[in-house]
């Protein structure tokens, strides 16, 4: 088992009252305490930002309706009808990869 660095140094801020119950609100929902959780905050924009499971997820569902939406616009300007099948079709192209669009989507931002 890897050992967690040893923690030497400490950053701090000064937050207002409502601030400081507003941050440990959030830290108690995490199932964190605040000082676990801020630090998991920092480190998370140390590197890069990566986005939470959340984040990936509502972005992945954008980028598949994004593809269904430019499928049937295309298919409509081309003057082609669209049945159910084809409907299937497209909705299941579009999920297939939508994960990993937003992996790849996610890495290019941050540049990693």
């Amino acid at each position: 088992m890897v050992k967690p660095p040893v923690r030497t140094k400490s950053v701090g801020t000064k937050v207002s009252d409502d601030e400081y119950a507003q941050l440990e609100k959030l830290a108690q929902a995490r199932g964190r305490s605040l000082g676990e959780w801020v630090r998991e905050v920092l480190l998370r924009e140390l590197e890069g930002g990566q986005a939470r499971p959340a984040e990936q997820t509502l972005l992945a569902e954008v980028l598949a309706l994004r593809t269904i939406l430019l499928t049937l616009d295309f298919a409509v300007a081309k003057g082609e009808a669209i049945t159910a099948e084809d409907m299937q079709s497209i909705i299941d192209r579009a999920d297939a990869d939508k994960e990993q669009r937003a992996i790849e989507k996610l890495a290019a931002k941050t540049g990693s």
